[in-house]
């Protein structure tokens, strides 16, 4: 791993990541050799020599500090992706001389920050981050008064390494809040841990030892009595035994939303609920409250929900989701939510049943003569052109592979 040992005033100690060769651009300085990358021998070096910072700081590898412990965090994250930048930033006192990092496992720190201005932090940048960069990570500080002690870990983990793992909702993606729901992470790789975590969470990510059932490597991460904190997106990575820190590329998101927020729109079929085979139809779904984005669900149908965003500033809060050349497909169960885009997670209540009848003319004398033209454009097609003070979704197939 190569890492900046970062000086005070924007000045850089760089180097192979350890605090000898830090020490060396010290000692050069110590007999004035110039450096293009530090200022002008200071006080502190002139009165504390180098071999004495290491004497220093070999002891207290060994006997921890008493002075407060610093607090350590990354920017961007601790989560970071395979070849991307990464700084480790440590916060001790304004007093301190210098600060120190160490990796677990690694008997001498990993770099070292000279306080020039006496700043009460200093950060260590890695510039592309790999498996060998990741793991457990800690730093210290000295001053005039001592050594402190150790900061609390920081779990530095690559992910992109192995292939992504499966990932989704049962019963289903939709939750009613205070209802309850399972995120399933699989993979057919031998993975032993897999790792849950929810875009922009505050909480550290979850853990959960595989289990080897019908042939892949699954954990499942159970989320109960649902409520508005758990809406939101949800990513999952499997990890080995051997390297708990280097993690796969992360799975498809699964996007969980919670339902039971607002009142119930109500959603109503024109010209009605039963369609012939080959016929037009419209669903709309209707909010007696402001509203500003409506969902279209189908019982027991696993593509993601038709969704329109209702873009008229006066008149009803109401979309039209229009199917043309109905087949069979269509017919069933259909409900409608409601939604605020400033809360996309968040939907109403659902609407009540619909139960959408596709029946097959009187006169129909050949079945193929109301079947759809798919030659003609059979992919589902999304409008967002304003029908009056509505908008329409116009979807020909629904089990097609591009609405998914």
């Amino acid at each position: 791993m190569e890492l900046l040992c970062v000086g005070g005033m924007n000045k850089l100690f760089t180097g192979n990541s350890l605090l000898g060769l830090c020490l060396r651009q010290c000692n050069q300085i110590q007999a004035g050799e110039s450096s293009p990358h530090l200022p002008a021998p200071t006080s502190w070096f002139s009165t504390r020599k180098s071999g004495q910072l290491w004497e220093e700081h070999s002891r207290s590898h060994f006997f921890p500090g008493t002075l407060p412990k610093p607090f350590i965090w990354a920017d961007p994250g601790t989560i970071i992706t395979m070849g991307r930048p990464v700084t480790i930033w440590c916060q001790g006192s304004l007093q301190a001389e210098s600060y120190h990092l160490y990796k677990e496992q690694v008997s001498q720190p990993l770099g070292m920050w000279v306080a020039w201005n006496f700043r009460d932090k200093a950060r260590f940048s890695i510039k592309s981050m790999s498996p060998n960069s990741a793991g457990q990570f800690q730093c210290i500080y000295n001053s005039s008064s001592g050594w402190s002690e150790r900061s609390d870990y920081l779990q530095l983990v690559v992910t992109g390494m192995y292939s992504k793992p499966s990932f989704s909702a049962h019963p289903s993606p939709l939750v009613a809040s205070g209802g309850n729901v399972s995120l399933l992470c699989n993979s057919k790789d031998t993975m032993d841990t897999f790792h849950l975590l929810k875009e922009g969470g505050a909480g550290p990510p979850q853990h959960r030892e595989s289990r080897f059932s019908a042939g892949r490597h699954q954990a499942v991460f159970p989320v109960d009595s649902v409520n508005i904190s758990h809406g939101g997106i949800y990513r999952c990575y499997g990890s080995f035994r051997f390297s708990s820190h280097v993690w796969s590329h992360p799975s498809d998101h699964v996007d969980l939303k919670v339902t039971g927020t607002f009142e119930k729109p109500s959603l109503s079929a024109h010209p009605g609920p039963s369609v012939t085979l080959g016929e037009n139809v419209t669903l709309q779904c209707r909010s007696e409250s402001w509203c500003d984005t409506f969902h279209l669900f189908k019982e027991g149908f696993i593509v993601p929900p038709q969704r329109l965003h209702w873009q008229n500033n006066t008149g009803p809060f109401q979309v039209n989701f229009t199917m043309s050349l109905v087949n069979s497909v269509h017919a069933g169960t259909y409900r409608c939510y409601s939604s605020h885009s400033t809360s996309p997670y968040l939907l109403s209540q659902p609407s009540d049943p619909l139960e959408l009848i596709v029946s097959e003319a009187a006169n129909t004398t050949s079945p193929s003569k109301h079947k759809p033209d798919f030659k003609s454009g059979a992919n589902v097609t999304s409008l967002n052109a304003e029908l009056g003070t509505m908008n329409r979704i116009v979807f020909l197939n629904p089990l097609d592979s591009s609405t998914r």
